[in-house]
């Protein structure tokens, strides 16, 4: 990749993981029963077939990594996890409740914050919980995020029991100067005994989590911690961009200098030459960010063209619902988004009343779906078309003309009613969506709201 290039296509950008993006929802167009319009609608066409998606947020980490964008709340009270998982079954009570029936989970995702926070028994008390009012769907897919420092054989244990399969675990970088930097001290060690025990209780997916671009991280630290993952074999690896947006996040993002962090020249040799080393351990890239061993389910998602991309990120079950319960989370019905409050008091006040604790959202429109298949194609197959007339909208030309300079670089193929990415043009593929973005391209934002895109 040219430096060239990278200077040129560098600019800020949205990650996708929603079209549109949060800061383009309309909220004088959204409420709560909006929702739940559109929420019955979806899930009336998607139940019976392919289920729904649950990601739950549990926001409570012990202290503050600071290279986190989550919400989260730092804390060291777990006498804090009890009537957090009560609120979220009461969340949970108010969705089923209005659905009428028991729905069929597809996907559960535990998010955090760190998830395993929460004692082993909150945790079967809360899936429980949920199964008191739902059913499992055929081929069911439940994962949770680990924090190796504090995942237990217990939490595994517990977690395989209820259903769950996949474990992904957060390593971000082995060197000792760079978890210094960003106050996440983990030895390799941690890593090594919660990757084999999760083996070795039955898990079938064990994902690590990489990141590239941290304050004082050099090539050396990339490719060392890249090849201690390795020797683990996980079955798939998110090699992560840092996305340093301290203007949303405060002091969370703010333990160092701008000056630490790898730029230009150097953030993109950690790149390249990271993602190299991991195509040559045998993990094949399926999405921007994402690895994966021909043997994960991932893979053959993305291989079979189901691979599904939503607020969880990558993800191989592919729903048109999916409810977020808890603080900050957010849900996705297809046709509407709906956040929830992000402040755990005023989450807990809303669920007091019996509300549902939504505090914001949108709408989509017609012309939302059209451009949201697209940029969902991009994300997930690093291609699209628009041969289908449901796939035409009327700025195309438009959108293939601010392409063409991309196209001149080789990073794109414009064909006959069809774009592909070829390798080349995989690290610019959110430069590409922001082409398809017309709610982007018809206002650009005044003040940097997003991350840079390479």
């Amino acid at each position: 990749m040219a430096l060239s290039l990278i200077q040129k296509y560098n600019v800020a950008g949205p990650r996708y993981t929603s079209y549109p993006t949060v800061p383009y929802w309309q909220g004088d167009a959204f409420s709560t029963e909006k929702w739940l319009d559109r929420l019955a609608r979806a899930y009336g066409e998607s139940n019976a077939n392919e289920g729904i998606s649950l990601y739950i947020h549990l926001p409570f980490c012990e202290s503050l990594c600071t290279f986190c964008g989550c919400h989260k709340r730092i804390t060291k009270r777990h006498e804090m996890e009890a009537p957090y998982i009560q609120a979220l079954l009461k969340e949970w009570q108010l969705y089923t409740q209005f659905l009428g029936e028991r729905p069929r989970i597809k996907e559960i995702h535990l998010g955090g914050g760190t998830p395993t926070f929460f004692q082993p028994a909150e945790l079967r008390r809360l899936i429980e919980g949920i199964f008191e009012r739902a059913d499992k769907a055929d081929n069911y897919e439940f994962s949770f995020e680990g924090h190796p420092n504090n995942t237990t054989e217990a939490h595994l244990q517990t977690l395989y029991e209820l259903g769950f399969r996949r474990v992904s675990y957060g390593v971000q970088d082995y060197s000792p100067r760079v978890q210094k930097a960003i106050h996440r001290i983990q030895p390799f060690e941690k890593v090594q005994q919660v990757t084999q025990q999760a083996r070795a209780i039955g898990y079938t997916s064990v994902s690590h989590d990489l990141v590239f671009g941290l304050p004082f991280q050099t090539l050396d630290d990339v490719l060392f911690t890249i090849d201690k993952s390795n020797s683990l074999r996980p079955d798939r690896i998110a090699f992560y961009s840092y996305a340093h947006v301290p203007w949303i996040k405060g002091n969370g993002q703010r333990g160092f200098k701008d000056a630490d962090l790898p730029t230009g020249e150097e953030k993109r040799k950690l790149y390249e030459e990271g993602k190299q080393h991991l195509l040559s351990a045998g993990y094949i890239e399926i999405g921007m960010d994402h690895f994966a061993l021909l043997t994960d389910s991932m893979y053959t998602a993305f291989k079979n063209h189901r691979l599904h991309r939503n607020f969880m990120g990558y993800t191989a079950s592919k729903t048109k619902v999916m409810i977020g319960l808890g603080m900050s989370s957010i849900s996705d019905s297809w046709y509407a988004f709906a956040q929830n409050e992000k402040e755990l008091e005023a989450y807990y006040a809303r669920l007091e009343k019996d509300e549902l604790p939504i505090c914001k959202g949108h709408i989509l429109t017609e012309e939302d779906l059209i451009i949201r298949r697209h940029i969902l194609n991009l994300m997930c197959q690093f291609s699209t078309s628009w041969q289908d007339p449901a796939m035409a909208f009327a700025e195309i030309p438009q959108v293939l003309d601010s392409l063409k300079e991309m196209e001149a670089d080789q990073l794109l193929h414009i064909g006959d009613q069809q774009l592909i990415v070829p390798d080349a043009g995989k690290p610019f593929i959110r430069n590409i969506c922001m082409a398809f973005d017309l709610r982007l391209r018809r206002k650009m934002p005044e003040t940097k709201i997003f991350s840079m895109t390479v």
